[in-house]
């Protein structure tokens, strides 16, 4: 038989040359997040000056818009995006993890590669489509149908009063719901397939059911999985801009109904950025640039320390 001696020694400098390279390169790719985090933030800041000085923080609690005045103030927005992210949330969330543990746990292969690849197309359809789908298809089914039966059995609450209109807060909250669900969805399908076989084995053969294993073994396992899956769709929905802006209704005012209309700080961006012809117009319009950056900067340094409290529970 003939054997090859496939042993051979790399010279030192070659091996120290392609560290140091390597170092080198994945340094400067790892320093280049934090540099342009600081750059945006730091341009925020320096062109939004004119609103900074003018308002304070005044401009924080103040829902007054008035472009003509040039009075400004960013509560509408912070309000409107909150309200609309919130209702995508409460639905996206628990639908996304019901969808991911049919796939996984229940559905047989073919059903499950079917489906899992229709809920990935889901998120490669622009949001300007899922904006125009609302306003020419959904919009006019929610002031005909869910409208007007939320209102005749839960009228007496505030949150359901006021006239069908069909755009407004519920809509843009159920869109964005919409657009959030097969990022939640994918990322939690793949979390749970992640989890070993033998340890859901091991709860089978001791006797726990199908429920008792998914509840106890599986969503324990991909916990962390879980929680980033939903701040993933978090940040996706704070930011959403075109499709919210076609279906919230754009108007600069807070309510208790999810019926009226309202606006997000997105929107807001996208429907005035190129009507700003005053200086502190659109110093005020980059503030709620600032504004909406903090947010999502506060909301995964929470989902970051949630995360370590989460591991250091599962570690004791």
């Amino acid at each position: 038989m003939l054997m090859l001696n496939m042993n051979f020694t790399v010279p030192a400098k070659i091996t120290n040359k392609g560290d140091f390279i390597f170092r080198a390169l994945i340094l400067a790719a790892a320093g280049i997040v934090p540099l342009l985090m600081i750059g945006i933030l730091i341009e925020l800041i320096s062109n939004s000056g004119l609103s900074l000085h003018k308002f304070g923080l005044s401009f924080l609690v103040t829902d007054v818009w008035n472009p003509v005045t040039e009075e400004f103030g960013a509560l509408s927005g912070i309000f409107g995006t909150g309200v609309s992210t919130l209702i995508a949330m409460v639905i996206a969330v628990p639908l996304g993890l019901i969808v991911a543990l049919f796939l996984v746990e229940l559905a047989p292969p073919k059903i499950s590669a079917f489906f899992g690849g229709a809920i990935e197309l889901l998120a490669a359809i622009p949001s300007i489509i899922y904006g125009m789908w609302g306003l020419f298809v959904f919009a006019p089914f929610m002031s005909e149908y869910i409208q007007p039966f939320l209102g005749d059995y839960l009228g007496f609450l505030p949150l359901f009063k006021g006239p069908p209109m069909g755009i407004g807060m519920l809509t843009a909250g159920l869109i964005l719901a919409l657009m959030i669900l097969p990022y939640i969805s994918s990322v939690t399908r793949d979390v749970f397939r992640m989890v070993p076989p033998v340890v859901k084995e091991a709860a089978y053969g001791m006797g726990a059911t199908n429920w008792e294993v998914t509840r106890g073994v599986t969503i324990r396992y991909a916990l962390k999985g879980i929680v980033g899956a939903g701040f993933l769709g978090l940040g996706r929905a704070l930011g959403e801009t075109m499709a919210v802006t076609f279906v919230i209704g754009n108007s600069h005012r807070i309510s208790a109904s999810l019926f009226a209309s309202g606006n997000s700080i997105a929107s807001t961006l996208a429907n005035e950025f190129t009507e700003a012809s005053e200086p502190i117009y659109l110093s005020s319009l980059i503030e709620l640039g600032l504004v909406l950056l903090l947010i999502s900067l506060i909301f995964q340094s929470a989902a970051q320390f949630w995360l370590w409290k989460i591991r250091k529970e599962l570690a004791v």
